[in-house]
């Protein structure tokens, strides 16, 4: 019987996450692609692309206010009604946006309105990811918490991978000026079908046995930001430093990749989508797999190798895609697959180095202050950089070492973590 809680519970997860991520990434993608002509006009091309980069980068900024509501909520009442609401403020929003009259037709209202909406899904977003992840690790079995917390991490990539299938077969079948006339907005109002799914998925779940211990045994914070920043500071810096490594780079290769390939080498839309899908497609795969080993060798050597490789391949990447069309995705294809070990093991990583009566609070915050810091704004920077240094990668590259850097610092400065028991932690253990 708890083994088909738990099965259903990581399908919750999962395919929860997976659609959130849809909505997410899907802003990113029309980012790259048409919001830049379609909402941020301008007189120079550079101008309205930093703008549209800089309306995706927004969400990540305000994830963090979204963390903070939602997890109080997640480490008061349970990770299960706040999960059914952020789905559906996700939802909702993305839809929203596929319906938005564009710049001709309203003037200035409509990238206000985008950007609105777009602060509407992070901080959906902000709330999602410690539920998911949570909802995931607290029901897995002894021995297997590695393997659980990495399943809705692979929601990232699957959501990435039908985002841009969705707009690869969408730009194939329609002519370029049919894509910016009403193809764009396809894929957006195509997601009220997914929200419905994942909404009546997670509705069939009960709360997870981890919480439910909690409150029975009267542990419950009164007020879980507090208690979070009293207790476990560090262990909130750590998350904060070890979040970066794992999104600033992955945006690069999977967002702002398709603009510099398109704008900047010269290769056709459908040749970066391509590469993109397939990388996306190469994480989902690799992710259980090296949750899985997580289990076995521990988080914290995958998480420090991971990250030394994609040091070492920062310069190598840039130099491999501007050989050809197949370099690019052959590039693109192992830069997901250096990513992996970092986001397979994250989630986990973070849930155990606090308590339970904070978990969702302290996880949140972490990854999302991570997130806003070098997420969601790495295209931009990056976009800023080519143009500040004559369109040269090599500061781009820099800013990945850099990012690289600050995140083996931080997990340097924690234990491993694979042993933690939930069940048997003092409320104001760190793991630091």
């Amino acid at each position: 019987m708890q083994s088909q809680l738990s099965r259903r519970a990581l399908i919750a997860s999962l395919v929860g996450t997976t659609i959130e991520w849809y909505d997410y990434f899907l802003y990113g993608t029309m980012a790259a692609l048409v919001f830049n002509t379609l909402f941020f006009q301008s007189e120079d091309p550079v101008v309205g692309l930093i703008l549209s980069f800089a309306s995706f980068a927004v969400a990540f900024f305000i994830r963090p206010l979204g963390g903070v509501i939602f997890s109080h909520f997640g480490d008061k009442i349970g990770r299960k009604k706040v999960l059914i609401l952020t789905l559906f403020l996700m939802g909702g929003a993305t839809i929203l946006i596929g319906l938005l009259p564009t710049y001709e037709v309203i003037g200035v209202w409509a990238p206000i309105l985008l950007v609105t909406l777009r602060l509407v899904q992070g901080i959906a977003m902000g709330g999602e990811w410690g539920g998911a992840i949570l909802l995931a690790v607290e029901y897995a079995p002894e021995g297997k918490r590695g393997f659980f917390g990495s399943v809705p991490q692979m929601g990232s990539p699957i959501g990435m991978l039908l985002g841009t299938l969705v707009v690869t077969i969408v730009t194939s079948v329609l002519s370029e000026s049919q894509f910016l006339a009403w193809g764009w907005r396809v894929p957006f109002i195509l997601s009220i079908f997914l929200v419905f799914v994942g909404i009546w998925i997670r509705k069939g779940i009960d709360e997870t046995p981890v919480f439910k211990e909690s409150q029975q045994k009267g542990e419950v914070a009164r007020v879980p930001l507090f208690h979070t920043f009293r207790y476990h500071w560090k262990a909130v810096l750590i998350a904060v430093g070890a979040k970066v490594v794992e999104t600033g780079p992955y945006f690069i290769f999977a967002v702002f990749i398709i603009t510099y390939a398109t704008k900047y080498l010269g290769y056709s839309s459908t040749i970066a989508l391509n590469a993109v899908t397939l990388g996306a497609l190469v994480a989902a795969i690799m992710i259980p797999f090296i949750g899985s080993l997580s289990d076995r060798v521990g988080r914290k050597p995958l998480f420090i190798w991971a990250t030394v490789i994609t040091i070492l391949f920062a310069f190598p990447y840039f130099y491999l895609i501007s050989l050809g069309p197949v370099w690019l995705i052959i590039g693109t294809m192992l830069a997901f697959a250096l990513w992996v070990p970092t986001t397979a093991v994250l989630g986990t990583l973070f849930s155990e180095i606090f308590s339970t009566n904070v978990r969702y609070t302290g996880i949140s915050i972490g990854y999302m202050i991570g997130g806003a810091l070098f997420g969601g704004t790495a295209p931009l920077i990056a976009t800023l950089l080519l143009n500040r240094y004559n369109d040269s990668s090599a500061p781009v590259a820099l800013f990945i070492i850099v990012m690289g850097v600050i995140s083996l610092i931080a997990i340097f400065c924690t234990r491993e973590t694979k042993d933690v028991n939930f069940t048997k932690e003092d409320s104001n253990k760190a793991s630091v």
